[in-house]
């Protein structure tokens, strides 16, 4: 979450964590990866994790501080809903 894209980020560890999930036995590394790929765009506690939080503040309407606050809740309730439908809803799609 401390990347400055996004990009880079899924470039540099997304192959690397496939290999290392496909090696362990009974785990379903397709879901897995999903649910880091999904992790990976949780850009929202540092103003520097994507461009456009850069954009936003350069407008000066708001702080560090409060932007890391914000950030930060948004990042907690995106897990748990990222967990709520990798425990539920996907395995009934059959993603997981």
């Amino acid at each position: 979450m401390g990347f400055a894209s996004a990009s880079a980020l899924t470039a540099a560890l997304v192959p690397i964590l496939i290999n290392v999930l496909a090696s362990v036995p009974d785990l379903n590394a397709p879901g897995i990866a999903m649910l880091l790929a999904f992790t990976i765009s949780f850009g929202f506690i540092l103003p520097v994790s994507a461009p456009q939080n850069m954009v936003c503040l350069g407008t000066e309407t708001f702080t560090t501080r409060q932007f890391t606050m914000v950030g930060l809740w948004l990042t907690v309730a995106g897990y748990a809903l990222l967990l709520l439908f990798a425990f539920t809803w996907w395995p009934l799609l059959g993603l997981i």
